[in-house]
């Protein structure tokens, strides 16, 4: 299967050895990061010489403490300093001017400028929101008598009182190959369902040899649904060492993963005196990890806005408005007790109040039994050739608004009379982020058998929907009793 992959997907696999590759673990990168340097600096064997990549690291990879020496060199030694980061711009209407930040640095909108000539050459690749590239900064001292003012109205240009600033002077995006998700899908083609599910365990860093059985291996890739579908919310529960972290933070540079225990609504909606968009705003999901300790400032409030941002995919506080497409996952650790009582005890009781509430809990469209997922070990890490995470994070990102694999699941799904509009909404939306995953190739209804999509789709689908209803059952005496509707897939 090794020289399938490579021949079907050629540049895009990399050799990964997280067994024994404890220089990558020294540097403390993320997956796509450190894909990304073995895409660029690995031969035809997998060989890379350590010392090249350690000095390209240093580099063009700070760290957050090198920024005020960065600082120094654009600022007072006015040198031109590129380096690796994530990036977003924001276009002021008052002004008629662009900015950029850089959050990892804390190098916020105000302290920057993106002048228009450069801004003609960069904004097809920063228009699209917040991302990776190499970014080259200079500095606009406060004396440049080459900055203008322009009154449109009037016609008229002149000299305009100038403050310095941190200019970006050059970018390139991060990903340095088209992402031609059309071959993507073709190339699965090329696989058995069982090949492709080792496929995608590589891709994501983990050893498909080191699992029991297919089953634990689909629970595993479950997490990978918020990654390809819009707005998808899922909880997660599961004993401590499974990876959650590791998977939902490290793998993809789409999400985020907030490592702060007390989350605000400004954190993840909106900051009404920065005028600054949240996390939801910027990213594809959003993971509470450690759910249990986590505080909220207003319990009230936040429970309020994440009610009506799940329901609808509007963010909305006072004069802000926002449509996002984030989806949201709570994870959190379970104990053997609880675990063993299989999903009939009461699971969110040490849950933080704000969830306590069975209308919030009824808006995840479904739970991923983390208890079938084995606890992190040697075996389970990749070592051998496998799929580049970034590309393939990359893929999935794409992959979000591709539309026509709900219209196959409308297609293929029964829907008896009277069934629930959350439960068949969640079921569908988890059938097709499903589809998605492990049949990129299905074009239409008639790509896929009714068998497969019945046990790997829809089946996974509904129990994972079912588990929802059952702790809401528990939560609340409404919900108690109420069976989830019995869908079937056409031709079956």
């Amino acid at each position: 299967m090794v020289e399938k992959l490579r021949n079907v997907f050629d540049e895009m696999v990399v050799y990964k050895d997280l067994r024994k590759s404890n220089f990558f673990s020294a540097l403390s990168l993320p997956s796509f990061m450190r894909d990304w340097l073995l895409k660029k600096f690995e031969d035809e064997n997998g060989e890379y010489d350590t010392g090249e990549v350690l000095r390209f690291v240093q580099t063009y990879l700070p760290r957050q403490d090198d920024w005020i020496a960065i600082k120094n060199r654009i600022v007072m030694e006015n040198q031109r300093v590129r380096i690796l980061a994530k990036i977003s711009v924001e276009i002021s209407v008052e002004k008629q001017e662009v900015y950029f930040a850089l959050p990892d640095y804390g190098l916020s909108y105000r302290d920057t400028i993106i002048e228009d000539r450069v801004w003609e050459g960069v904004k097809g690749d920063l228009l699209r929101g917040e991302t990776w590239g190499m970014v080259e900064l200079g500095y606009r001292s406060p004396d440049d008598a080459d900055v203008l003012w322009t009154d449109t109205d009037k016609g008229t240009r002149g000299k305009a009182a100038n403050k310095g600033k941190i200019r970006l002077t050059a970018f390139k995006p991060f990903c340095p190959y088209v992402v031609d998700v059309e071959y993507y899908k073709d190339a699965r083609r090329e696989f058995e369902t069982s090949e492709w599910i080792d496929v995608l365990l590589g891709a994501v860093d983990y050893n498909a040899a080191g699992y029991a059985d297919e089953e634990t291996k689909l629970t595993m890739l479950t997490r990978l649904l918020p990654f390809l579908e819009k707005r998808l919310n899922l909880i997660e529960l599961a004993p401590k060492g499974t990876g959650k972290s590791y998977l939902f933070g490290r793998v993809s540079r789409f999400g985020a993963l907030p490592t702060d225990s007390k989350i605000s609504r400004a954190t993840l909606f909106y900051h009404k005196a920065k005028h600054a968009e949240g996390l939801v705003a910027n990213s594809d999901f959003v993971v509470l990890d450690e759910i249990q300790t986590i505080q909220f400032g207003d319990v009230d409030e936040m429970r309020t806005v994440l009610k009506a941002y799940l329901e609808s995919g509007v963010i909305n506080f006072d004069s802000y408005e926002r449509v996002a497409d984030a989806g949201f996952v709570l994870c959190g650790n379970i104990s053997k007790q609880t675990m063993d009582a299989g999903g009939f005890a009461n699971m969110f009781k040490e849950m933080p109040k704000a969830f306590h509430e069975s209308a919030l809990i009824d808006r995840f469209h479904g739970f991923i039994k983390g208890w079938n997922i084995p606890r992190m070990n040697e075996d389970l890490k990749v070592s051998g050739w496998a799929l580049n995470s970034e590309y393939f994070c990359s893929i999935l990102h794409e992959l979000r608004s591709d539309m026509s694999y709900r219209a196959i699941v409308d297609a293929l799904v029964v829907v008896p009379d009277g069934a629930d509009t959350r439960d068949t909404e969640a079921v569908k939306r988890i059938a097709t982020a499903y589809l998605k995953l492990l049949f990129p190739q299905v074009r239409s209804a008639n790509d896929i058998t009714a068998g497969d999509f019945n046990s790997y789709c829809l089946r996974r689908a509904f129990a994972m929907r079912d588990m929802i209803r059952t702790q809401l059952g528990i939560l609340d005496t409404e919900y108690r009793g109420k069976d989830m509707p019995t869908f079937a897939v056409k031709g079956m």
